[in-house]
């Protein structure tokens, strides 16, 4: 069973998401949009399309649980080809897999909680993506 697949997305908090959202855009180049990030498409070596996308993102620190048990700034989202398989695996292997699940028009989404008690998130996208 292949289990990830890819990284689908970074998302990370900030104090004062605004200003970070700026730098990035100003100084880095990245194109944020207005709800907070911005989705880096995947291509080939020759620049063609591939198909998919990373997405990244930053939210507000403040007000929010973090994401995971140790109020983490960040979270990164792995695309995973089949996650019910994937996620019964972790549980056999004995991880500390969330029972909350997710199932979506943006695809299929569990959780895990690493040795460090970071929370990561697995994706299954839709087919055709």
């Amino acid at each position: 069973m292949k289990r990830v697949t890819g990284i689908g997305g970074i998302f990370f908090n900030a104090k004062d998401p605004a200003v970070l959202r700026d730098w990035y855009k100003t100084h880095l180049g990245v194109d944020v949009q207005a709800w907070g990030g911005a989705a880096f498409t995947w291509t080939d070596d020759a620049g063609q399309p591939t198909g998919g996308s990373t997405i990244w993102s930053i939210g507000a620190a403040e007000g929010g649980d973090g994401f995971g048990p140790n109020k983490a700034p960040f979270m990164i989202n792995y695309r995973v080809a089949d996650l019910a398989a994937l996620l019964k695996a972790l549980r056999d292997e004995g991880c500390n897999v969330l029972e909350k699940s997710d199932d979506s028009e943006y695809g299929k989404f569990g959780w895990v909680i690493d040795p460090e008690g970071n929370k990561v998130e697995l994706w299954e996208p839709p087919v055709g993506q």
